[in-house]
């Protein structure tokens, strides 16, 4: 790495024109952390938000404790949903680390975006307990997109030994009064060989609204 080129690549992260910024942050990944680090913790005091985004997406390519350090101090501080969302993308890259500081983001969050990019997140890892508390607490959000991205999670739950807790909740989403509660639950029991999921698979074939039928069905096709 030319050391020269660090001051045209710190202006091009705050060019105008979109290509220059992805370039020059491409190009800063491939610097050595200890000198790209305090560069992207630069651009994330910037107040424009699209800069800030842009920091915490840079620090998720340095995994060292100073950029795991930044991105908490970001999820904690920052007052833009799209910049915490992203830095939960970035602070995920860190592994097991990163599970307790996304499931306490998650619960001190009333934002849709933060809360459902953490529940994709979660998804993704072995750990049933967490997913299962997650999954609880985004079925009471207020949001009905928050809402059903827990009912779908717990379709990772369902083959794990807290499935009979799962099994309990997606029982009571099957019979909620909202037509889209009961579609996620059936998407979520599809493809589950347990005999639980059959039984409630069947009831939700039998439903009053044709989308939830039509859920129920396709799981017994898989």
């Amino acid at each position: 790495m030319n050391i020269d080129r660090l001051p045209e690549i710190e202006k091009n992260l705050r060019a105008p024109a979109l290509n220059l910024r992805k370039a020059a942050l491409d190009e800063l990944a491939e610097v050595p952390s200890e000198i790209a680090v305090p560069i992207l913790q630069k651009l994330a005091n910037e107040s424009n938000f699209t800069l800030r985004r842009l920091a915490v997406m840079g620090l998720g390519n340095h995994p060292i404790a100073a950029s795991f350090q930044a991105l908490q101090t970001i999820i904690k501080t920052d007052e833009d949903a799209n910049v915490i969302a992203e830095a939960a993308n970035s602070i995920f890259e860190f592994g097991e680390p990163a599970i307790p500081v996304l499931q306490q983001l998650f619960e001190n969050s009333d934002n849709w975006l933060v809360r459902q990019t953490v529940i994709s997140l979660l998804v993704e890892i072995d750990r049933p307990e967490i997913l299962l508390a997650v999954a609880l607490e985004a079925i009471k959000d207020e949001t009905q997109t928050v809402r059903e991205a827990g009912i779908l999670a717990l379709r990772q739950v369902l083959t794990s030994p807290l499935q009979d807790e799962a099994f309990n909740i997606l029982k009571v989403m099957s019979e909620d009064a909202y037509w889209r509660n009961r579609w996620q639950a059936a998407i979520a029991l599809r493809s589950i060989q347990h005999p639980q999921a059959q039984e409630l698979l069947s009831k939700l074939q039998r439903d009053e609204h044709f989308r939830v039928v039509a859920a129920a069905l396709d799981g017994t096709w898989d």
